[in-house]
């Protein structure tokens, strides 16, 4: 029986859509689908098997993908070692003085420990831990405390070095140097927009803000230049040696990230907090998160494979070329699908699954792949606040010892910050320069 490549391409895109919300692993969905889809298109299972062996070792050799396992370690080191209470402390000595000064510590916290981690998860559960037990004894908002935590969390997807960042740059053959440069004006750019949102939630919805300050001034200048250089020094020398690195032309990437991990080794082997316990379970949630990541391209390079055999890439860039589809009506068709997609399936996903379909549609446009990957991720990642989703939302009430606080609570918390990230990314789609202005 010969099936149509066009049909078969659509069956496989429904397939996995239909198999993804019936609760299967998103590699299973994909892999499966794609090595079956290759089955009917050739007829022929072995082509399937040879195919589904060159995406595996396709994967597995790109030395960019060598960069995921040892960002990952690095950021969970860190995140054993303390830093990111050492930064928190210093962000509340600073805005103590200030309304709603533990929402702004909690978003440069985040900022700062999000350029030495790359992960999202790895600050919702940090900072669920040291900034929202705070801002309750402090009298803030519930809803208000666990929103800026989830919202400002995801700054560790943008600011660099980003875990999806990488991913994107290996789906599209990008540089990751360059994909970091163009992540740091968007990152500080989403930051600002978190406080200046805080301080008018403050004005005009104290309310759900809440808050009392703490009565304590703020210490002399001397003793706040002290504590800056006990807790934030490290985190500044880690900074350097990873980012400066790679900007300086002095590491590779694949290099910063284990120079990285050694720096962070021993910073939290200099104060005392990391010991061969905490050490092996990084090494052991390192081989964790790395090997699903690597699943996932690997399901995601068959189905990109799959998807070219069937033609549908080329078919939907003719057809969006046959519409004569602006620019601004193509973006709002891309972002609009990110959106619906971020609500069921995480980033990295979205990235594997979307950016393939579309990567033949931009061509007609001219569009800057550097930029296109920081609209992907930023797009992807306002999915990690909003339901039914929103895995930073149940990382933090997983995190959290308050049973007073429902997911309920912290969904409707992030809600404005979720809003607060659709404003950026529309800054960041009319002003592409934004992104681009290091490279």
């Amino acid at each position: 029986m010969e099936f149509s490549s066009v049909n078969v391409g659509l069956a496989s895109v429904v397939a996995i859509v239909v198999l993804i919300y019936a609760g299967t692993h998103i590699a299973i969905a994909l892999g499966m689908v794609s090595f079956l889809g290759v089955w009917l298109l050739k007829g022929n299972v072995d082509v399937a098997f040879n195919l589904l062996s060159l995406a595996m070792a396709d994967s597995v050799t790109d030395e960019a993908f060598a960069t995921v396992p040892l960002f990952v370690m690095m950021g969970l080191v860190v995140s054993r070692c303390g830093l990111g209470r050492d930064v928190y402390d210093f962000g509340n000595t600073l805005f103590k003085e200030v309304r709603g000064g533990l929402g702004l510590a909690t978003v440069a916290a985040n900022a700062i420990f999000a350029a030495v981690t790359g992960s999202s998860i790895a600050s919702a559960s940090v900072f669920a831990k040291v900034a929202i037990p705070e801002m309750v004894r402090y009298r803030y908002g519930k809803r208000f405390a666990v929103g800026i935590v989830a919202g400002s969390s995801v700054l560790g997807m943008i600011i660099p070095p980003s875990t999806m960042l990488i991913i994107y740059a290996v789906v599209t053959e990008q540089s990751v140097g360059a994909m970091f440069l163009a992540g740091v004006l968007p990152g500080v750019l989403l930051s600002v927009a978190y406080c200046v949102a805080i301080l008018l939630m403050v004005r005009f919805a104290s309310g759900f803000v809440g808050g009392e300050l703490s009565g304590h001034k703020r210490p002399p200048l001397s003793i706040v230049l002290k504590e800056g250089a006990a807790k934030l020094g490290p985190v500044l020398l880690l900074v350097s040696v990873v980012l400066g690195g790679i900007y300086g032309g002095i590491l590779t990437p694949v290099e910063s990230g284990a120079a990285g991990t050694v720096v962070a080794a021993i910073i939290g082997a200099v104060k005392g907090r990391l010991n061969f316990k905490a050490i092996w379970g990084a090494l052991v949630d390192t081989g964790h998160i790395t090997a699903n990541i690597l699943f996932l391209i690997i399901a995601a390079s068959i189905y990109s494979r799959m998807m070219g055999i069937a033609g549908l890439p080329t078919l939907f860039g003719e057809w969006l070329g046959g519409v004569n589809m602006s620019l601004t009506s193509f973006m709002l068709l891309y972002v609009t699908l990110l959106l619906l997609l971020g609500t069921i399936i995480d980033t990295a996903s979205i990235i594997l699954i979307v950016v393939p379909l579309f990567l033949p549609a931009l061509e007609p446009f001219g569009i800057n792949l550097i930029w296109f990957g920081i609209i992907t991720v930023v797009g992807a990642e306002i999915g990690l606040l909003t339901p039914p989703f929103g895995i930073s939302c149940f990382v933090i009430k997983a995190t959290i010892d308050d049973p007073s606080i429902t997911l309920n609570d912290v969904f409707m918390g992030a809600l404005p910050f979720a809003a607060v990230m659709l404003v950026v990314l529309a800054l960041l789609i009319a002003f592409p320069q934004i992104s681009l202005a290091f490279l």
